[in-house]
């Protein structure tokens, strides 16, 4: 019996998020792009459409039971039960821990522990129905500790623990569950981040490749790469890991 083909990526207005939509797609995907606000998704739909696939805007704030149960539920509706789901939607509120708010830590810890729990709880039904899904959380190399980011790296690895449990309980609908954790890529978080340290985002890519085994900082699409092969029906056998994809190794 061949496999529900319908996968949600959460954040992919944009970077990361969008590249995995644009591969997925072109893997065969019809894709639901899931953001803030579903006009901010026209651009990666229009691109996967124009490519000959098919996609979906929704507008969810993943942190919110309400919203993340109605997007789950419109994309089961339009585009058929969502077996593969993408957790990739974050945010960044760097600040070193004497001067981190409650909100700091809280809008970050929300939309990347939280908003993941509140997806993967509304997709899992789908996919314990057909026998069968995909999971990936984006973790980051953050995770092993970043000078500045307490409430990203906690989020970060917390999500390294959920996607192992999620491998234990769901593994036997045939589901997986797995992680990965990208070094540096550039994006507009990236950019964001040398803004915030005052230095030009030119050099501070060329400062990170420096540094990195391969020689060069990652794209999105490296990203998107290692995604498609973990939803993949090939990748049945691999479970409850994390892939750190950053041009080396990370401890």
């Amino acid at each position: 019996m061949s496999q529900p083909r319908t996968a949600i990526v959460t954040g992919a207005a944009r970077g990361i998020g969008a590249a995995v939509a644009k591969r997925l797609a072109r893997d065969g995907f019809s894709v639901a792009v899931v953001d803030l606000d579903a006009a901010s998704c026209a651009d990666t739909v229009k691109a996967i459409e124009s490519d000959g696939g098919t996609a979906l805007a929704v507008g969810a704030d993943v942190s919110d039971t309400e919203q993340v149960e109605a997007a789950v539920a419109e994309v089961a509706e339009k585009l058929g039960p969502p077996t593969v789901l993408v957790n990739n939607a974050g945010i960044l509120r760097d600040n070193l821990v004497f001067k981190m708010t409650d909100d700091d830590w809280d809008a970050v810890i929300n939309v990347h522990l939280r908003g993941s729990f509140l997806m993967t709880r509304a997709v899992q039904r789908h996919q314990t129905e057909q026998k069968y899904g995909r999971i990936v959380n984006l973790s980051s190399t953050s995770a092993l500790g970043n000078r500045g980011q307490a409430n990203y790296a906690t989020a970060k690895a917390g999500l390294q623990g959920f996607t192992k449990t999620l491998a234990i309980e769901l593994g036997k609908f045939n589901v997986t569950a797995n992680a990965i954790a990208p070094g540096f890529i550039e994006t507009e978080m990236t950019a964001a981040t040398a803004a915030r340290v005052g230095v030009p985002y030119e050099d501070f890519k060329a400062g990170a490749a420096s540094m990195i085994p391969v020689g060069r900082v990652g794209q999105p699409e490296d990203i998107a790469a290692t995604a498609s092969f973990l939803v993949s029906e090939e990748a049945g056998f691999v479970s409850g890991q994390v892939i750190y994809v950053a041009g080396g190794p990370k401890d």
